[in-house]
């Protein structure tokens, strides 16, 4: 009987459930109706014992119910189908999900139906994964998923080769006016002449994001004979030389190239990274293809830029707001090439991820661990709140340290020093690392890194950490001094952050239950880790603090905090300062000329 198809589900009392080793091995649950009881101590009848015998068969013959709301290929349903009860539901409303969603184990979807925090609560936590059968996961609120103890899985990697095909498709049907041409002969016209493309042997093709997607781009235009450059803070040099791509800071890449491919995710951190500022420092008749996230772009600005002739052309297959509006002045424009969101839409693509979804919702089922997990597990309240301080710590200090990593050499090993008065066997510090990878991946990735997916996110990125505890004499009830996180053979936007061996080296406490960075480098300081920060070096004289705190004050910055550490009286110091908005471009120019200051970075936590 299929759990889908009943609406008189039955359920084990709670005494029968803790027995019985059949249920408390799965990760769903059938019942049985309250009515249904065992007698204990007394003689039952051979009719009581038969209802009994067919009740148990039918609970071990019971399947989970997957529930699929959006069209999926066949290949990914057969696999389904040999573990569960699949129920495709297609163009429901929120009103009829959140009235299915009760009787089903897994929902999988892609990116039309919203997975709210309506649909997790009218789920009633027998709901036990969600599968986002693509890469984004804006459409599924995880927040809620958390809360209610279910998982969220995504499929990133199947569509890899059809987003690049698509990348380069558009790039030579903008280089070449294919769309353009294409109208026009449809529309009875021969303007060969208003058509003449432009070349794209030898041109220098910048990709913003070098990940699956943007190396894939890089390996095919480099075919076509482009010169390729890549930015990408977590791309290993090795692996961008190996295929003969330099990568180059984001100032570099979007000033040199005669091409720009972005491939980057949609964070607070890309959220509208090419703007008006950003198209004024291009090369005039730059050309744009974009099939990442539309929210990358600014619309208007482009819009401007393509008036103004910077941008002589743009190929998008993504936009800020999906379908764009009918009368979408972007959309309109003669030098855009614009596709509905093609880039996973190929046959081959499809049933790749169908497969890949259906293997992790699968595995999911099943209680195994999901490497493409996307949202945090659930934690044991009593771990959690021993240390939800440093859980908080060590994120920041990983957001902290990535960032002061200049762009090109691409960070790939990474040590974190734990000190702490208790034994290794007390103190368990996956938590604390996968907060410390969060911080150092999540800040410019579409990577939701966790407990579960940390480690696996962090190798396939390169990511090298490793651990090292220092004993402390002391008393065990506090969990750690300290934790200390190092970043070797890179650059740093902040010469001071690098230690006397040659790492950027950064160190903090909990201190009144909040995070403090304590050490910049070989600089003690002690500011909590809030709002966003300032680090300075300068010489160590009356005045300056007083010069820079007038500069914000007069840009209505407010300041949280200041620190300052120095070597000795008059010599070199580093200033450290909190501030709860983010200063101007201008402002933070005004500090950096004070003739006393020799360095400064402007980081947001």
């Amino acid at each position: 009987m299929a759990a889908s198809c009943s609406s008189n589900l039955i359920t084990f009392p709670p005494s029968l459930r803790k027995s019985t080793s059949l249920s408390s091995s799965l990760s769903w649950q059938a019942s049985l109706p309250s009515t249904f009881s065992f007698a204990v101590g007394r003689r039952v009848s051979s009719r009581t014992t038969k209802s009994l015998v067919v009740v148990v068969t039918a609970m071990i013959e019971a399947k989970p119910t997957v529930l699929v709301a959006e069209k999926l290929g066949e290949a990914g349903l057969e696999l389904l189908k040999g573990f569960a009860n699949v129920d495709c539901s297609y163009n429901m409303s929120p009103e009829e999900l959140c009235t299915k969603i009760s009787l089903c184990d897994a929902l999988i979807v892609r990116s039309g139906t919203k997975v709210t925090r309506e649909v997790f609560e009218s789920a009633g936590r027998r709901l036990k994964v969600v599968g986002r059968a693509g890469v984004g996961i804006d459409n599924v609120d995880l927040s809620a998923a958390t809360e209610h103890g279910c998982l969220v899985v995504n499929a990133p990697t199947a569509n890899t080769i059809a987003a690049a095909e698509h990348g380069v498709a558009l790039l030579t049907a903008m280089a070449r006016n294919i769309a353009q041409a294409d109208a026009s002969v449809k529309a009875g016209k021969w303007e060969r002449s208003k058509y003449v493309g432009v070349s794209l042997v030898g041109k220098t093709l910048a990709v913003m994001g070098f990940g699956k997607v943007g190396t894939e781009v890089a390996r095919r235009a480099k075919g076509l004979g482009m010169h390729v450059i890549a930015h990408d803070p977590y791309a290993p040099a090795d692996r961008a030389r190996a295929i003969g791509v330099n990568l180059v800071t984001f100032e570099e890449a979007i000033s040199t190239a005669d091409f720009i491919s972005l491939h980057m995710p949609l964070t607070p951190a890309t959220s509208k990274i090419l703007n008006d500022e950003s198209f004024s420092r291009m090369k005039k008749g730059v050309r744009i293809v974009n099939v990442a996230r539309g929210g990358v772009i600014d619309e208007e600005a482009l819009i401007r830029a393509l008036d103004s002739g910077i941008v002589a052309q743009a190929a998008l297959d993504v936009f800020t707001e999906e379908p764009p509006p009918k009368d979408s002045k972007l959309v309109q424009h003669e030098n855009v090439t614009v596709t509905p969101h093609l880039g996973a839409s190929t046959t081959e693509a499809q049933e790749g991820v169908a497969i890949e979804i259906a293997e992790a919702v699968v595995g999911a089922l099943k209680g195994e661990l999901a490497a493409t997990a996307v949202n945090a597990p659930m934690v044991p309240a009593e771990v959690l709140s021993a240390l939800a301080p440093f859980v908080v710590l060590a994120e920041k200090l990983g957001r902290l340290a990535v960032q002061l990593v200049a762009g090109g050499s691409g960070v790939r090993s990474v040590k974190v020093t734990y000190a702490s008065s208790r034994s290794p066997d007390d103190l368990d510090t996956r938590l604390l690392r996968a907060m410390i990878t969060k911080g150092l991946i999540e800040p410019i990735s579409s990577v939701f890194v966790n407990l579960v997916n940390a480690d696996f996110t962090a190798k396939q990125r390169g990511l090298r950490i490793t651990e090292e505890r220092v004993v402390l004499d002391g008393s065990p009830e506090n969990p750690l001094e300290f934790i200390q996180v190092q970043i070797a053979n890179v650059e740093s936007k902040f010469a001071s952050a690098i230690s006397e061996s040659g790492e950027i080296k950064v160190e903090g406490r909990v201190k009144d239950g909040k995070p403090h960075l304590t050490k910049v480098g070989s600089f003690g300081v002690d500011v909590s880790l809030e709002g966003s920060l300032i680090l300075l070096r300068h010489v160590d004289q009356p005045g300056i603090i007083g010069k820079v705190g007038s500069i914000l004050g007069e840009e209505n910055v407010n300041v949280s905090f200041m620190s300052v550490g120095r070597t000795a009286p008059r010599k070199q110091a580093v200033m450290t300062i909190g501030v709860d908005e983010e200063p101007s471009r201008e402002a933070l120019t005004r500090i950096g000329n004070l003739p006393a200051i020799e360095e400064f970075v402007f980081l947001k936590l």
